[in-house]
Formats: C-alpha cells, sequence, structure tokens
C-alpha cells in the first residue's frame, strides 16, 4: 500500500484546479482515471468511501477500472467544507466555479449553498463588484486525509486562515495551514494532466474582437518570450503530456495572461476537455506548444467557432499572433 501511495503521489505532485459541477445537493468533481488506480485509491484520493464513488456512478464496484474512465466524485459532507474548519491530519484544497454570463456574488453564493458573500470574497481576495463572466472563483474546499490523499502534496499555503478541531477546542486563534489551489505549477514533479500546486490570482476577464484577457489582478507588462529563447520543447508542461489519441482541428483564438513569457507554462480554453489536461497544440506553420487546460470556452459571441483559446505568451511561441488562426490539437 505504501508503494502505491507514492507512486500516485508522483502522478499528482502537481495539482490542478478543482471545478465544481451539479446542483445544490449533488455537486460532484470530475476525475479521470489513470494508471494504476482503483476504487480504493481514488476513496483515498478524495477522501470518500470507494463504493460510496461507485454507486454515484452507477458502476460495478467488483468490475475493475479502466485507464481514462471519467468518474464523477460526490461532493459530501464528509469530503465538501465550506466553513474552513479542519481535523489535524487534514488538508482543506480549493474547488472553484467559473462564472458564467449574468452570475453575480449573490447569485454564486445561492447556487453554493448560501455560502456568505464575505467568504467569498475572503476566500478570493476579490470585491463582489468585480465578479464577471470568467473569473474563477473559490466556493468550497475539498477535506482530504493529508497523509493518504496525494492531492494534499505540495500544499504549503492558504488563501485564507483555517480554524482546526483543536483550536476551536481550546478556543485559541492561531494562524494555521491554509490551502490554495494553482493554475501554475508547484515546486514538485509534473502531473498526468491532473492537479497542480501555486497560489491562484483573481482574474478579470475583457473582450476585443478576438481576444478575450484572462489578466491577473497584478499584472506584469512582460511581452518576450524569454522561456522560449532557451527552450524548444513546446513549453513547461511538454513532459507531462500523455495523448490518448484523440484530436481535433479548428480556429484558435487567444486570451492575454501574465504566464507563458518567462516560465514557459501555456494554458487553454476548451470544450469537452478535463480541467487540468494537457494538450498539444500545432499551427499550420508546423509550431507546436503543450498547454495546460483551464476550462471551457466563455460563452460570448466572440467564442462563436473556435475550437480552442490558447494564452497569448502561447500563440507569440507558434508565432501566429493574437488574432484568429488554424491549429491541430491532440489529447
Amino acid at each position: 500500500m505504501i508503494c502505491l501511495i507514492f507512486a500516485l503521489t508522483a502522478g499528482y505532485s502537481q495539482n490542478t484546479q478543482l471545478s465544481i459541477e451539479g446542483t445544490s445537493g449533488k455537486f460532484y468533481l470530475i476525475h479521470k482515471v489513470v494508471a494504476k488506480e482503483n476504487w480504493y485509491s481514488i476513496g483515498r484520493l478524495f477522501n470518500l468511501g470507494p463504493r460510496d464513488i461507485a454507486g454515484f456512478n452507477n458502476m460495478n464496484f467488483d468490475k475493475p477500472l479502466e485507464v481514462a474512465t471519467p468518474l464523477n466524485i460526490p461532493l459530501t459532507a464528509a469530503n465538501f467544507d465550506q466553513k474552513l474548519i479542519k481535523s489535524d491530519g487534514e488538508s482543506l484544497i480549493p474547488i472553484y466555479h467559473l462564472v458564467a454570463e449574468r452570475e453575480w456574488m449573490f447569485k454564486i453564493s445561492s447556487i453554493y449553498n448560501d455560502v456568505p458573500v464575505t467568504s467569498l470574497e475572503k476566500w478570493n481576495k476579490i470585491k463582489r463588484d468585480d465578479v464577471k463572466p470568467g473569473v474563477v472563483l473559490i466556493v468550497g474546499f475539498l477535506k482530504v486525509k493529508t497523509d493518504l490523499s496525494p492531492l494534499a502534496m505540495g500544499i504549503s499555503s492558504n488563501p485564507v486562515t483555517v480554524a482546526t478541531n483543536s483550536d476551536i477546542a481550546s478556543k485559541t486563534a492561531k494562524p494555521a495551514d491554509v490551502v490554495t489551489q494553482p493554475v501554475n505549477k508547484p515546486a514538485v514533479t509534473n502531473p498526468p494532466g491532473a492537479y497542480t500546486q501555486n497560489p491562484v490570482k483573481p482574474t478579470v476577464v475583457t473582450s476585443t474582437s478576438n481576444t478575450i484577457a484572462l489578466t491577473p489582478v497584478s499584472t506584469a507588462g512582460e511581452r518576450i518570450n524569454n522561456y522560449a529563447v532557451t527552450h524548444s520543447n513546446g513549453g513547461f508542461f511538454s513532459v507531462d503530456y500523455a495523448g490518448s489519441g484523440k484530436s481535433a482541428s479548428g480556429l484558435a483564438g487567444t486570451f492575454k495572461s501574465t504566464s507563458g513569457w518567462s516560465d514557459g507554462k501555456y494554458y487553454a480554453l476548451m470544450n469537452g476537455i478535463a480541467v487540468g489536461m494537457i494538450i498539444r497544440v500545432t499551427g499550420a506553420n508546423g509550431k507546436t506548444i503543450y498547454a495546460k487546460v483551464l476550462g471551457q470556452l466563455p460563452e460570448m459571441k466572440e467564442s462563436s467557432g473556435l475550437l480552442i483559446r490558447v494564452s497569448n505568451a502561447a500563440s507569440a511561441e507558434l508565432g501566429l499572433g493574437e488574432g484568429k488562426f488554424q491549429v491541430d490539437v491532440k489529447y
């Protein structure tokens, strides 16, 4: 069992953004089975009984899991927290919601169990009036056993202060471990297209005829891809790519990002692809980059006819500018 945990830890040492799905009372995460996983290891990963996961998916618990099988992981009272209370030996990992059109802070609060708006503001370091389509918000936390779930590996800081049960019992306010969930790669090795760990900054989305701005509130003005000058492997996530043989072709657009210009971390928005998956994007000129999928394409008219959007650092590496261009995607 110890060997198995270490093997899975290597696979999940870089945690991805956990995106919430479903409706009130039936919230869940989507997890794609990777090599060496079984019902028990996935149960430990998400702090759930393995039979509960099988039952939620209407699957036979006695049947082995196949690689790349998508599973819906239920969020229950056992593993979903919105009060920031954890026991010793537990970690809280942020779970995110991608703000859609006609959504605002109070509506998002009502969707997710009437979580206080002040909590959403505190967790995301954002004011309610700054919430716009395309912004990614923490709406709760996945509670896992630190020693059993590879998702907890690499956590060094949190966006907010967490009260432990022992803190409450002693009524002593202490700084506690708090969790941050990532868009970027942690100081560990790379994942199998799932799970990264680094602080996430709130994002603000604007649009022009050809581009969407997905820029952290604190922006840096770099526009030279320094990483690409010394690396020619398609970017930071190239070693994580494990294509399943699927592909698609179509038009690509761009969004603005401060990532990628010096670290080679390219990102993408694409429908029908699991968050955290690493994809291979090749332009008509034959150049290739590897990007991590952050979420779905925003529902706005600028996305009409697009297969994918890539960060402007990625389009610069492809040598295709920030307009629309033809690409082939493998994943």
